[in-house]
């Protein structure tokens, strides 16, 4: 029988010495306190130091706070992976407020409704995103809408065209703050660290919001998963604006590694800057992979250590596998979305894969494998009756986390973030099995979203562009595999009878007509590559029939 009371509730209460709200900040102050003189970054010429990271990411809370930026405000940032995007990933939070990290690949509508629906009072942005920044802001003003303080970013590795939009530059700003600022750490780990919008599959893209405990725990998770050591040399080969760089940002400083900044994935400049600074570790979609093992054989010399990649995305297939083994260069395969922080499970390797055939590890390699420590639970489920699926490596159903690892929620919108945590889980909308070993691997995107070069576009998005165009009757857009970027947008168009082309020149010609029309409406990388033209299969109610369109370009291969 239970003891009651229960003498270990008696007289031992959380105080201050015992109980500290959980924060990625603290990671930095650890590094800067005990690595103060080690070198944090690497971009170009610069250099800086733990304890210079530092003092510059508290002169921009300072110079923040001067905004009466704080607790429940959003601060903006559309930023490639410079130094200032990494002392964003500090100094806002250190004022309280929320890091809202935009894709820069996004077309200035969306960009606008992100700055909209944040509610963003500040927004840092590189010059050379001021074409799309300046016709957002622009938007805003025509709609009446608040626009945020606009602060440039003018750096030095960046050479080609752009022009200041905002009200001051990044360096005066910052020379506006005090580097002995105190940081404000959050009054509860549950706090809003990061919010990250997703790509939409009705409209709009839903802001996901991580707290502060989450994004420590995954970024001790990396650690663990990957097993980093002690000053690691970390390519930014991965745009920190997506799930926050997967925690990497706050990942870093945790073992006082070293960001080697790279403004665009070029394997020249790649391979460069791993022999340059010795590089032991990136992360990256399937194309970064597949770009550097195609590259010219003549940029891979000298480089005779072990180089690590953490590829998240469709698996990684034999071709990946066996060019980064013959470079020398060693893979690890993790999964994970925006509402878990980025990688938030890993297919972690056993020591006797390693006597297994090609064929063989390319299968093992190929799952998702299983939850991070840090994560509390990962499987798959039938979603009906919320039931783990028999563990054969057949029985599909959804594939669901439970944990610390997990976002808050979607920001202003409650009916989407109870359905997502329906039945106590998170639900992905990614369909899998589960092996005999615990191992899951994914075998369908229920929210049809196509991962491409590591960027998430809506099929259902792309499929209301088409449908803006004269000649659609009907269309579809699924995921096509493709060796350099993993997947791209395939669309299958059912063209109006009057504008059926009657020759192949014709088809080409409109099938062009039609790309064009998309990059007018879309992203350039959410367009389809291919268009072809025949009946869509539907069901007897008219439901077009995508399983079979997938079929017929073994676009669920491409995944699984």
């Amino acid at each position: 029988m239970p003891t009651y009371p229960n003498p270990y509730r008696q007289n031992l209460d959380r105080n201050p010495a015992n109980h500290v709200p959980l924060t990625p900040m603290s990671l930095v102050d650890w590094a800067a306190d005990v690595y103060p003189d080690r070198c944090a970054v690497i971009h170009g010429s610069l250099r800086r130091t733990w304890s210079e990271v530092r003092a510059r990411a508290r002169r921009l809370a300072s110079a923040l706070v001067a905004l009466d930026i704080g607790e429940g405000d959003t601060v903006a940032v559309c930023l490639p992976n410079t130094p200032e995007m990494l002392e964003a990933h500090f100094g806002v939070p250190m004022t309280r407020a929320v890091l809202n990290s935009i894709n820069t690949r996004l077309d200035a509508a969306m960009v606008a409704f992100i700055l909209r629906h944040s509610d963003s009072k500040v927004l840092i942005t590189d010059r050379e995103f001021s074409p799309t920044v300046r016709e957002a802001l622009d938007q805003l003003r025509a709609e009446g809408a608040i626009v945020p303080y606009v602060i440039d970013v003018d750096d030095a590795q960046y050479t080609g065209p752009g022009e200041r939009v905002g009200a001051m530059e990044y360096e005066a700003f910052l020379a506006s703050g005090d580097p002995d600022f105190v940081a404000r750490y959050p009054e509860d780990e549950w706090d809003a660290i990061g919010l990250n919008y997703t790509s939409g599959t009705t409209g709009n893209p839903k802001g996901v919001v991580v707290h502060h405990r989450g994004a420590y725990l995954n970024a001790i998770a990396n650690v663990v998963a990957w097993n980093l050591p002690r000053h690691p040399v970390y390519l930014w080969t991965l745009p920190m604006f997506h799930c926050n760089g997967w925690c990497f940002p706050w990942t870093l400083p945790a073992v006082a590694g070293t960001n080697v900044c790279l403004r665009k994935v070029d394997p020249v400049q790649i391979f460069a800057l791993v022999r340059e600074h010795r590089v032991t570790h990136y992360c990256g979609a399937p194309i970064v992979q597949s770009t550097l093992i195609s590259a010219d054989p003549a940029l891979k010399q000298g480089i005779d250590w072990p180089v690590k990649a953490m590829v998240a995305g469709a698996a990684p297939p034999a071709s990946m596998i066996e060019g980064m083994e013959r470079m020398g260069w060693e893979v690890t395969h993790v999964y994970g979305l925006t509402e878990v922080y980025g990688p938030a499970s890993v297919c972690a390797k056993h020591e006797s894969w390693a006597d297994l055939s090609l064929a063989e590890r390319v299968d093992r390699n190929a799952r998702q494998g299983v939850r991070y420590q840090l994560q509390q639970g990962l499987s798959v489920f039938d979603p009906a009756t919320m039931q783990e699926v028999p563990r054969d490596g057949e029985t599909m159903g959804e594939v669901m986390f439970r944990g610390n690892i997990v976002m808050k929620g979607y920001l202003k919108n409650p009916a989407a973030t109870q359905e997502a945590f329906r039945d106590g889980w998170f639900h992905t909308g990614d369909l899998g099995v589960i092996y005999p070993d615990g191992y899951v691997k994914l075998k369908d995107r229920a929210k049809d979203i196509i991962i491409s070069g590591g960027e998430n576009i809506s099929s259902i998005e792309v499929e209301d562009a088409l449908y803006k165009h004269p000649a659609v009757l009907a269309c579809a857009v699924v995921a096509k595999p493709d060796e350099k970027w993993g997947e791209t947008p395939l669309a299958f168009v059912e063209v109006r009878p009057e504008r059926m082309p009657a020759t192949p020149e014709a088809e080409q010609a409109l099938a062009a007509e039609i790309i064009e029309h998309c990059r007018a409406h879309l992203a350039r990388f959410k367009c389809p590559r291919e268009v072809r033209f025949e009946v869509v299969p539907k069901t007897s109610t008219g439901k077009i029939q995508k399983h079979v369109l997938r079929g017929k370009v073994g676009s669920a291969g491409a995944i699984g």
